[in-house]
């Protein structure tokens, strides 16, 4: 038995396909190496990274990678902000990136970023810039983000070369990219100072469509254009005098501008104030517009819902025939007199999950009656059921006459088998610019049809939220007005500032009227 033992230990000792996984580590110092840099990256030590690398390249042993220059241009970069170090990183980080491209190892896009924000450091927008057109060109995996055009457009913007600042941004809309605050920002500074008032217009409406609430250093590069003189000498060209035009224009923007230039003349008066609940300005007593989408938008977003209805019924393998959805679009065109669409199924089941819960009428009702209460114009809204549930009501001797009369009276429409009856009532909707009652938060639809931006738009805009407690129903509607940057019709600009947790009690608004107006 012992000397069992001993062959077992002396075979397991000699045994040269099992090593000891502390003995491999140690013999694999690439992976040390990018283990070590890594530790660097977490503590921010500059100086022990650079003293790492130094070491390698004097060695010779080790075969730099793409990660290990990652990992200490990233290092290099986030040194700059620190002023002891900010030299030491820029001039290191170069040599870095020079050897990287000698050795023939190919910078991904994180490697630029580092490398552009480095060239940004000391200025060279040039060189930030070329780093960004050179990934474009060679194509590949490697695709620029807005953090790798981002230096380049600050730098050019710093030192105020408004030009090359929107050559960049040209670069960034033919590349997808779309701007966040900081660059609209830096932009809308440069063209200021620099006296581009068409500019200056441009980026107002960029950040009203982009970002909505303004930071406080944003607000401060507004107040300082609308208080200089140039902003003063800017005129509407006789704009200002056509108001039909203007108020089409607003209309067919979806509310809040209009797009069309300056409006007015002479001096402008800024004021920091708040607005009311009802969306009144205690400055200049405007009332603001709940901002919707455009005419073109909804039009693209209503063909999207009738293409994937299309889509979703060829895919049926459903042995029931289904009836196409065309034949709702001609009931919708025929009927379509609706100031609200209530999603029939989300109002019936809510909270329906206890024993034997089942399908609510009562809650379904109520919320019709309470509709059709509100309606200035004594309107019915449209309930859309699927219809299996509709022949179930109908089943119920309790529903029957109540069911019927809503289907006489082009209340209710039952959606077909095989259907989803949220195509139905998110077209109808969408189709008739009106409220849609739901407590569904649609997320299904949001990738499968236009941005993400574009949905919450349109919901903020339309959706109306509900609830029962102990049996009353409250809707919550609509806000009565947007909280975005919004051009009125009189030429007056509204910009929100963002506050803390979005409470609109405390949000400050700056007011821009023209005493012309």
């Amino acid at each position: 038995m012992a000397g069992t033992d001993k062959r077992r230990s002396c075979h397991h000792d000699e045994s040269p396909t099992k090593p000891n996984k502390k003995k491999k580590g140690g013999r694999n110092p690439e992976k040390n190496l990018l283990i070590n840099l890594h530790s660097c990256s977490k503590s921010k030590n500059l100086s022990a990274a650079l003293a790492l690398y130094d070491a390698a390249i004097t060695s010779g042993d080790i075969r730099l990678s793409q990660q290990h220059f990652q990992s200490l241009l990233y290092l290099c970069s986030a040194s700059i902000s620190d002023p002891s170090l900010q030299t030491l990183a820029i001039d290191r980080g170069f040599q870095i990136f020079d050897r990287m491209v000698s050795s023939g190892v190919s910078p991904n896009e994180s490697c630029v970023t580092a490398v552009a924000r480095l060239a940004a450091a000391k200025g060279d927008g040039d060189y930030a810039f070329k780093l960004v057109k050179d990934i474009v060109a060679v194509g590949g995996v490697s695709v620029p983000r807005l953090r790798t055009y981002s230096p380049a457009l600050l730098c050019f913007c710093e030192i105020m070369e408004a030009e090359k600042g929107y050559e960049v941004e040209d670069h960034m809309d033919a590349s997808g990219i779309v701007l966040e605050e900081a660059e609209i920002s830096a932009l809308l500074k440069v063209s200021a100072a620099t006296g581009r008032e068409k500019k200056v217009y441009k980026y107002l409406h960029k950040l009203r469509e982009c970002v909505g609430c303004v930071s406080e250093e944003t607000s401060k590069i507004i107040e300082e254009w609308f208080c200089g003189e140039k902003a003063s000498e800017v005129c509407d060209n006789g704009i200002g005098s056509d108001i039909e035009l203007l108020r089409a224009s607003v209309l067919k923007n979806g509310g809040g501008w209009h797009g069309l230039g300056w409006v007015g003349e002479g001096k402008w008066i800024v004021k920091k104030g708040s607005v009311s609940p009802t969306g009144k300005c205690l400055s200049c007593d405007e009332h603001l517009d709940c901002v919707d989408t455009n005419e073109l938008e909804t039009e693209n977003f209503v063909d999207s819902l009738v293409a994937l209805a299309v889509e979703r019924k060829a895919k049926m393998n459903s042995c029931e025939p289904m009836a196409d959805f065309s034949e709702f679009q001609e009931w919708l065109e025929k009927h379509g007199n609706y100031e609200a669409i209530v999603d029939g199924a989300n109002i019936g089941l809510y909270q329906q999950n206890f024993a034997d819960g089942g399908f609510s009428l009562p809650q379904l009702e109520a919320v019709v009656k309470e509709l059709y209460s509100q309606s200035g114009n004594k309107k019915q809204p449209l309930v859309l059921l699927h219809k299996k549930r509709v022949n179930a009501l109908l089943d119920n001797p309790n529903h029957r006459n109540l069911v019927e009369e809503w289907i006489n009276n082009n209340v209710l429409y039952a959606t077909p088998p095989g259907s989803n009856d949220d195509w139905y009532w998110l077209y109808a909707a969408a189709k008739l610019k009106c409220l849609l009652v739901t407590n569904d938060e649609m997320r299904d639809h949001i990738f499968e049809l236009l941005s993400n931006s574009f949905f919450q738009k349109w919901k903020e805009r339309h959706q109306v939220r509900f609830t029962f407690v102990k049996g009353s129903l409250k809707l919550e509607m609509p806000p009565p007005f947007s909280v975005v940057i919004q051009e009125s019709e009189k030429g007056s600009w509204h910009v929100p500032i963002t506050c803390l947790n979005n409470e609109e009690s405390l949000r400050s608004w700056i007011c821009i009227t023209r005493e012309s107006v």
